[in-house]
């Protein structure tokens, strides 16, 4: 498109709408009746726990999230991508999130050669939670992903705190990339990691490292993002094939100069690290959440979106497996870099010249990641901002690029913050928790939406369901619970288990009242009733301070909610009815 064209799009744009997107005002911030002025504000509050059951009660439908929020972003989004473009998005967002900036922290700490089964675990249960997406971003293809799939079927309450920690996760994903991308490029000068980061005393410890080559690293991609998906996309697929080529290299020269002595002891710190290391690696697979939340964006999403979700994190799986064994075959654990492990491990084993391209691959890799995260990241922001739970203001598509801009700027600006103040190790305990949090949900929601229909299933069935699902969830809580305070005997594991395939065979039962339209999830209930069971005991595996930190942060959110978003979503909800009193 040449200058002229750009700009007749952009006039024509603004005509239709009457408004310019370059804009400020209050209105575009706050419109909704309760925030007209401090009068209004305080009336709305006096109202709290009467709106608060509403919302607690309120769901939004497929038509509300497809049709009706769109319109909040005045624009749309071009219709560009193809499953070409989704695998390797998918290629291009998870593979560099986590197995070379995660792998050797874990392998050192926790798993030791059994990293690969760490991998393995954490990889099925992804895969599970691959599943629970595609079938909803068939049926629903938009961007909010799965805060839109959260509010149709378990309500807007439930979907806010998992938009909290969609957007808690996105930051803190891209500020960790953006810590482990400076890591990288400090190995190539320097054995310290640290070689490019600055030391402040007075600082708490994980957060006195300042990192300003991560935060101008987060400025660039996110400025890349908001050019254009399309070119986003090419940009990403030509560069991860590249990628991909490397890696092919670094697992055959790995296997080559492996040892099998090295894999001796294989499971050095017990299944407790094994399980440890799987919750904590599970940021190598969570960009693939990013990927499902371009459904808005895919050309033909019942043959797209399957092929490209499910295929990519399937080869995915098979990658981070074989890349880990190579690592702890080439090196014993002990010697592990925890920071940068491949391109130390090639360093050690006098193959000087490896270690640059691993180096440089593990860079792009992580940029890539950092790409697509940006992407995502502002669209779940956009359909969250349509939804009225942060200002519309955030909702609004640009008329030329077809992005969201403001959405994009936002979580830019937070992420870059958090990458120049915060280590490694804590911003990957919170964000594991975050994920592993909304995947569980997911599951939760993929069993709602076919078992249970508002005014068309029978009592007798809702209460089956809901008996059965509250029996899955508790015994996956008990399973976790045991674990956690290391109880290894196995009478109450047995019971437990006893307990999760009891209430998985009483769903199964049960009858279902929604068939999938396009593309399902096989074997319900028991994948998804497997995927809750597996992330709750993942989650009980990070230990307490990880729980402590998503629990004061899910506070946090809950206060914002009661003092903002409440008000917001029930005026949109009753809008109506406030037009017709006034």
């Amino acid at each position: 498109m040449n200058p002229s064209d750009s700009a007749t799009a952009t006039a024509t744009a603004t005509a239709t709408t009457g408004k310019s997107y370059w804009r400020f005002s209050k209105h575009d911030f706050f419109p909704e009746p309760t925030f007209q002025n401090s009068s209004t504000y305080l009336a709305a509050l006096s109202k709290t726990p009467h709106r608060l059951k509403d919302r607690l009660l309120g769901r939004s439908s497929d038509a509300d999230e497809l049709i009706e929020a769109k319109k909040q972003s005045e624009h749309e989004m071009k219709k560009c991508l193809t499953w070409w473009d989704l695998v390797w998005l998918g290629f291009g967002s998870v593979v560099g999130s986590g197995i070379f900036s995660i792998t050797g922290q874990e392998t050192y700490d926790h798993a030791g050669p059994a990293i690969v089964v760490s991998y393995a675990v954490s990889g099925l249960s992804a895969l599970l939670s691959v599943f629970c997406y595609t079938e909803f971003a068939v049926e629903i293809p938009v961007a909010g992903g799965s805060f839109s799939f959260l509010r149709i079927e378990l309500g807007d309450f439930v979907a806010f705190i998992a938009a909290g920690n969609i957007l808690l996760e996105g930051l803190v994903g891209a500020a960790g990339l953006g810590r482990s991308w400076s890591s990288y490029l400090a190995s190539m000068f320097s054995s310290d990691p640290n070689f490019l980061r600055f030391k402040i005393d007075s600082f708490a410890e994980g957060f006195n490292l300042l990192d300003p080559l991560a935060l101008v690293v987060l400025l660039v991609v996110n400025g890349i993002a908001m050019a254009g998906t399309k070119h986003t996309s090419v940009l990403n697929w030509i560069s991860s094939i590249f990628s991909a080529a490397v890696i092919v290299f670094i697992i055959i020269f790995g296997f080559i100069h492996g040892k099998a002595d090295n894999l001796v002891p294989f499971f050095p710190y017990g299944s407790e690290g094994v399980f440890t290391a799987a919750a904590i690696v599970y940021w190598s697979y969570t960009g693939f959440d990013m990927v499902a939340n371009m459904a808005e964006e895919v050309k033909k999403p019942s043959r797209d979106i399957p092929i490209g979700l499910v295929g990519s994190m399937s080869l995915i799986t098979v990658v981070y497996c074989l890349m880990s064994l190579v690592l702890v075959m080439m090196v014993k654990y002990t010697e592990v870099d925890r920071y940068a492990p491949y391109s130390v491990v090639f360093d050690r084993t006098n193959m000087k010249w490896a270690k640059y391209l691993v180096s440089i691959v593990a860079i792009k890799g992580m940029t890539t990641s950092m790409l697509v995260g940006s992407m995502g990241q502002a669209r779940y922001t956009t359909q969250i901002a349509r939804s009225h739970m942060i200002p519309p203001f955030f909702a609004l598509i640009h008329p030329k690029t077809g992005t969201p801009i403001y959405a994009t700027l936002l979580t830019t600006l937070v992420s870059s913050m958090l990458a120049l103040f915060t280590s490694l190790d804590v911003l990957s305990s919170v964000l594991s928790f975050s994920t592993l949090f909304i995947f569980m949900l997911m599951a939760v929601a993929l069993l709602m939406r076919r078992y249970y229909i508002k005014d068309v299933t029978p009592k007798c069935d809702v209460i089956k369901f809901m008996v059965s699902l509250f029996v899955i969830l508790g015994s996956s809580v008990g399973i976790m619970i045991l674990w956690s305070s290391n109880q290894r005997g196995f009478v109450g594991y047995v019971v437990c288990g006893g307990l999760w395939a009891l209430g998985t065979v009483g769903m199964a039962l049960t009858s279902k009242h929604r068939t999938a339209k396009v593309w399902g999830v096989p074997l319900v209930p028991w994948l998804p009733s497997m995927s809750i069971a597996m992330n709750i005991f993942l989650i009980g595996s990070l230990g307490a301070t990880a729980i402590w930190r998503f629990l004061i942060c899910s506070a946090v959110m809950v206060v914002y909610y009661l003092l903002v978003g409440v008000h917001s979503t029930y005026d949109v909800a009753h809008l109506e009815e406030w037009m017709v009193k006034n």
